[in-house]
């Protein structure tokens, strides 16, 4: 239910900032991993006694590549909601400038629109 509040009080506000420092750890953990995975990946391709990393290799090393770049995109986008949460702008939308609803942030914590404008967006592309 919209109401005419145009920010989230503190409180509310600090509540997000919990679930996005959550998020965040979660995500930097993840990111250690995947770096370390693509690392030892790398270090068994040169490794080989062909000196070219074979078919299901290269696969995993692109597969590992592109979940890193994801998880450092996400990260990101967390590190640019907490500086919202920080300066109090944190759950307006971008294009509508209302608020957007409790339950799609704690879904999606980095999201800058409201599902309404998400929508409309994606119809027009």
């Amino acid at each position: 239910m919209q109401t005419d509040k145009i920010r989230y009080s503190k409180e509310e506000l600090k509540e997000f900032q919990v679930l996005i420092e959550e998020k965040l750890a979660t995500a930097r953990e993840e990111l250690t991993t995947l770096q370390g995975s693509i690392l030892r990946n790398h270090g068994e391709a040169n490794r080989s006694s062909k000196g070219v990393e074979d078919g299901a290799q290269a696969f995993e090393k692109e597969q590992l590549n592109q979940l890193a770049a994801r998880t450092r995109r996400f990260i990101q986008d967390l590190d640019a909601a907490l500086f919202r949460v920080h300066n109090g702008t944190y759950g307006i939308c971008k294009d509508t400038h209302v608020l957007i609803p409790k339950a799609r942030l704690r879904a999606v914590p980095h999201t800058q629109q409201s599902i309404e404008a998400k929508m409309n967006r994606d119809r027009n592309i």
